[in-house]
């Protein structure tokens, strides 16, 4: 009896312990973090070092430049006084553009330490689409399709739709997306489907998919089913495309349409049980007149705020562009790591995740993942407070986007009416407990929420919502309405990209879009709202010089290559010297400055496990994008600053061309773009390659290699980076060269450049 019960006592015992281990594993799961921050130490200090010693060498560099205005000397002055300006402001920039590397960081998610589905947040989605023209329905209505199958509780998650366009192709294609839907959702929860654009999981090959074991038959015989329906909903909606009102007649002027998408039934007992597996999903085209200003993308997704507030009023939004799909399900759950830690919370409006894109090609000769970006300079500014919006792909929280109305204890609703608008049921939306639904009465409520008169006399654009005062309303929006409002955000970017996007895979939509981002950030640049004045002392000094780069670069560079890419070359031909002679010490400094500059862009090239020949393409680039997009772009943003124009927005073109495409995928430049980019870039490698001629026969008929060196080096290195387009001209026969009249129309400005240059300068 005494061994029973010893035995027992020690089963007990044993029990006991075992319940008390699996309490505490409990509690420390409980207990655990959602998400980790990682600094890397060592990357730190090659930063940091790297800053101290370069600043140090450009530092004796301007010295040299400076000490030339005290010294009697035969050079030109004025040549030497553009250079010099040219070379401050890239110093200047250098200085700026440190700040994304004083603390890089990176995170880490753990989605499975969230707490039980009935006690997440809601969310509300926005996607924007302005033309399905450029913006093909068929891409578009996979984006809204992956959205709705995101992995997030269904009652949950509300998506909705803003269309510019006011085109009825998009309307219907809406229609039988939620048709469409209906099959795809269940299929993708069954067997785990990661990818959730149906036309990218479809397209993809059979190893991408990532489908695991999934080879049973049932799978094979469901995943053919569906590929059938899916194949059937692209025909509808092509069908529309093909037959139906594309709205190119009514873009800037139509009356306002919200329809909550559901099939009409007559058995609502059916359609309610149906609508509690699927998310909400809203179409909206607000109304514009051409007698109104419509503010191009702030404004539509400004309307969706404010019709989202009176049917789901969800307190975290998802903004996506129309051609960025989902390409995994997890990234509401990974937002929510950081939205729902405690510590975080308080002053957390935004989890920002990176652009990136399934089209780019391994030659990526246009640069269209932008790894400098999205790999570099946003992980340092994540170690400060955070990135930017920026565009797509981010989780804000929707309590941020209302500047002062909701920071203040708000009992004059005069006042609050004034600074949102007359809308009572907005208005409740704001002052907390209002529970949404689906009334008709709400319904009728979003006619006027977007209509184009609704945010006359209001703050809407200035203090609320998204901001108007530039087309880069991401960037505006997070420097002035988040940062400078005591804001943070956090930039996650996991292993698997959460949204692909279409990059552009044409020199024309490449120049385009680069000089709208131009324009709109030297649109804030030139503003009172310049970050390196208006931000001082509302963010952390770092931050504000993180904001202040973005806002000033286009300037910096346009200004800065265009003076090294010209009087070096022009005071060459002429046979004067601007830059110490080899047996000169300061001539190591300026080999040190240039040569440390390249190798630094080099490491991060690798430490980013991109190519030794993206570093080529790179270097390019960016001379193209400086040459023309800044250019035109600043030049665009003086001009509306100054009243001489208009702000415009052209959406980016989305619609591949197929010898475009085969032309990008082989690494070939292709020239069919309009002659304001082709003679820019064209002039100036001509005249580089005719200083470079000259300067070849000045080093052996008069010996002056030691003399000249570095001004034969600049010329030598555009011509050498820059062969493409002197290909373009010279070589290549097929459509995508150069056309030879803007070849000869090149030379002519380089000649007329030369003879007035020589007249002036010298």
């Amino acid at each position: 009896m005494k061994l029973l019960y010893k035995e027992w006592r020690r089963e007990i015992a044993t029990k006991l312990k075992s319940q008390k281990i699996v309490r505490e594993a409990m509690d420390q799961s409980s207990n655990a973090p959602m998400h980790l921050c990682h600094v890397n130490k060592l990357t730190i200090f090659i930063n940091r070092t790297y800053t101290v010693i370069y600043a140090v060498a450009l530092s004796f560099l301007l010295y040299y430049r400076a000490s030339f205005f005290f010294h009697d000397t035969k050079t030109p002055i004025l040549p030497s006084l553009i250079v010099f300006a040219a070379e401050l402001v890239s110093s200047f920039e250098w200085l700026l553009s440190q700040a994304y590397r004083w603390r890089p960081v990176s995170r880490t998610v753990f989605p499975e330490r969230l707490p039980e589905d009935d006690k997440l947040p809601a969310v509300d989605v926005f996607i924007c689409t302005a033309d399905p023209d450029k913006e093909p329905p068929v891409e578009v209505m996979n984006t809204v399709i992956s959205a709705m199958a995101l992995d997030y509780p269904p009652e949950k998650l509300h998506v909705y739709l803003s269309d510019d366009g006011g085109a009825d192709v998009t309307l219907n294609g809406m229609r039988e997306a939620w048709k469409f839907a209906k099959r795809w959702i269940p299929f993708c929860k069954m067997y785990k489907i990661k990818c959730r654009s149906p036309k990218a999981y479809f397209s993809a090959v059979e190893d991408e998919n990532e489908d695991g074991d999934l080879g049973g038959t049932d799978f094979i015989q469901e995943r053919q089913i569906v590929q059938e329906k899916y194949e059937l909903f692209k025909e509808k909606v092509r069908e529309y495309a093909r037959h139906g009102d594309t709205g190119s007649s009514k873009r800037r002027d139509h009356s306002a349409v919200i329809e909550v998408i559901q099939e009409s039934s007559s058995n609502h007992a059916f359609e309610e049980n149906e609508a509690k597996n699927m998310p909400l999903l809203v179409y909206v085209s607000r109304e514009k007149r051409p007698s109104h200003a419509h503010h191009f993308k702030a404004g539509a997704l400004n309307v969706l705020l404010r019709v989202s507030g009176v049917i789901s009023n969800s307190p975290f939004i998802l903004g996506l562009d129309c051609d960025m799909y989902c390409n995994d399900p997890s990234s509401a759950r990974q937002a929510m790591c950081f939205h729902l830690d405690p510590k975080l919370s308080p002053t957390l409006a935004l989890v920002q995740f990176p652009q990136k894109f399934h089209n780019i090609s391994k030659n990526d000769i246009y640069d269209s993942q932008l790894r400098e970006t999205f790999m570099v300079q946003w992980q340092g500014f994540d170690g400060l407070q955070g990135p930017c919006v920026s565009g797509t792909g981010y989780y804000i929280k929707r309590l941020s986007l209302y500047g002062k109305s909701l920071k203040e204890d708000h009992k004059d609703l005069m006042e609050l009416r004034q600074s949102v608008g007359p809308s009572s049921e907005f208005i409740k939306s704001l002052l907390g407990n209002y529970n949404p639904n689906m009334k008709m009465a709400q319904l009728a409520e979003t006619q006027q929420l977007a209509s184009c008169t609704y945010e006359d006399g209001t703050k809407w654009g200035e203090e609320v919502g998204f901001l108007y005062a530039s087309v880069v309303e991401d960037y505006f929006t997070g420097f002035a309405s988040l940062h400078c409002k005591g804001w943070n955000s956090v930039y996650c970017n996991p292993p698997r990209p959460q949204f692909l996007g279409s990059g552009t895979t044409n020199l024309n939509d490449f120049l385009v879009q680069g000089t709208r981002w131009s324009s709109g950030l030297v649109d804030v640049a030139i503003s009172k709202y310049c970050p390196l004045i208006y931000g001082l002392n509302k963010m952390s000094f770092l931050e504000s010089m993180c904001y202040g780069w973005l806002a000033i670069f286009p300037i910096c560079r346009f200004f800065s290559l265009w003076c090294h890419a010209t009087i070096p070359q022009l005071c060459l031909i002429n046979g004067i010297s601007l830059y110490p002679e080899v047996s000169n010490l300061y001539f190591w400094i300026f080999s040190f400055v240039f040569l440390s500059s390249f190798l630094r862009h080099l490491y991060e090239i690798l430490t980013t496990e991109a190519s030794l020949q993206h570093w080529i393409y790179e270097q390019r680039i960016w001379m193209m994008k400086a040459v023309t997009s800044h250019l035109y772009g600043s030049l665009d943003a003086f001009m509306k600053k100054f009243g001489l124009r208009e702000a415009s927005f052209f959406p980016t073109n989305k619609v591949d061309d197929v010898e475009q495409l085969k032309r990008y995928n082989k690494g070939v430049f292709d020239f069919q773009t309009s002659a304001l980019f082709l003679v820019p870039l064209a002039s100036l490698v001509i005249l580089n390659l005719a200083s470079l001629c000259v300067a070849i026969a000045r080093v052996i008929f008069l010996g002056e290699l030691e003399k000249l060196f570095i001004q034969v080096f600049i010329p030598f290195y555009v011509v050498v980076v820059n062969y493409p387009i002197i290909e373009g001209m010279l070589i290549r026969k097929d459509n995508g060269r150069i056309p030879p009249s803007v070849t000869l129309l090149s030379a002519t400005a380089s000649i007329i450049f030369c003879v007035l240059g020589s007249i002036i300068f010298m």
